[in-house]
């Protein structure tokens, strides 16, 4: 990424039709097609805190934070990056991003995220470790792999 502005901000609802167009381009390799729906929702009625990343102040990649148990599970939600920008780490700088946010809230004990068998490897080398599957939980063909950070 030579000499391209990378920023990480907060998502704002001005920012939902370039999510929503991240989501359609990985899908279905990465997305089933009904998910699109359920990423508008949660963009709609369920962010508690998500993020956008931008090159050169355009929107490539999106994630969030969600909290369970009296905020003392944090959860990695809804990560997408531009196929075009994958593999440069900058997948990688917008989850360590969030972890430092929630490692940053005293009440958090735990970060998970729930991913499928495309990304789960991603995860596992930012620190995450396997802790169950659940065949076709998101969509046919698309496993849920429950996963805890290690603090690595």
């Amino acid at each position: 990424m030579e000499q391209k502005s990378v920023t990480i901000r907060e998502y704002s609802p001005a920012d939902k039709v370039s999510v929503m167009n991240l989501i359609k381009l990985n899908t279905p390799h990465a997305f089933a097609e009904e998910e699109a729906e359920d990423l508008s929702k949660y963009l709609n009625e369920e962010t508690e805190l998500y993020y956008v990343l931008l090159v050169d102040n355009e929107i490539v990649g999106c994630g969030g934070i969600n909290f369970a148990e009296n905020k003392t599970i944090g959860k990695i939600s809804w990560d997408i990056i531009h196929p075009d920008f994958q593999g440069l780490h900058l997948g990688a700088r917008l989850l360590k991003h969030r972890v430092k946010v929630l490692q940053s809230i005293d009440s958090v004990q735990k970060i998970i995220v729930r991913t499928s068998q495309i990304a789960y490897k991603f995860y596992a080398k930012q620190g995450f470790t396997l802790k169950y599957t659940a065949k076709d939980y998101w969509a046919k063909g698309f496993d849920m792999y429950y996963m805890e950070y290690n603090g690595v």
